[in-house]
């Protein structure tokens, strides 16, 4: 069975930082692209970071360029957000999500393009 857990989120304060996780169960990570998502109340959901399964190729939004990183270590079947300079806009269910691709260029991060999706990690960013 095919599962994504998220894990990591919280409270921060503004300028603050958080590390997601999400770690994969039943399949091996390592021939999957794989996205971070989020949601804000009242809102689409939208692409964070995507990174594709062959060379670690990666497509970021532009709210978060400079602040965020996705990573991937495959040992531990698991993809991370590192996310820095938290604002209250950054405020959202985060969602992690997998698509089966052996691709090399970076994977669009949109939501139709994935076929497996976690539960989602709350992170709220306020003083």
């Amino acid at each position: 069975q095919v599962q994504l857990v998220e894990s990591g989120g919280g409270l921060v304060q503004p300028g603050g930082s958080l590390r997601l996780s999400c770690t994969a169960s039943g399949f091996t990570l390592e021939h999957y692209a794989m996205g971070w998502f989020r949601q804000a109340a009242g809102k689409k959901r939208e692409g964070v970071s995507c990174v594709s399964s062959i060379g670690d190729n990666t497509n970021i939004a532009d709210s978060v360029k400079g602040r965020f990183t996705i990573s991937r270590d495959n040992a531990k079947n698991t993809v991370y957000l590192e996310m820095n300079s938290l604002q209250p806009e950054d405020t959202a269910i985060y969602y992690c999500a997998a698509r089966q691709v052996h691709l090399r260029d970076a994977p669009p991060c949109e939501t139709f393009y994935y076929e497996h999706w976690g539960q989602g990690t709350q992170v709220t960013v306020s003083s």
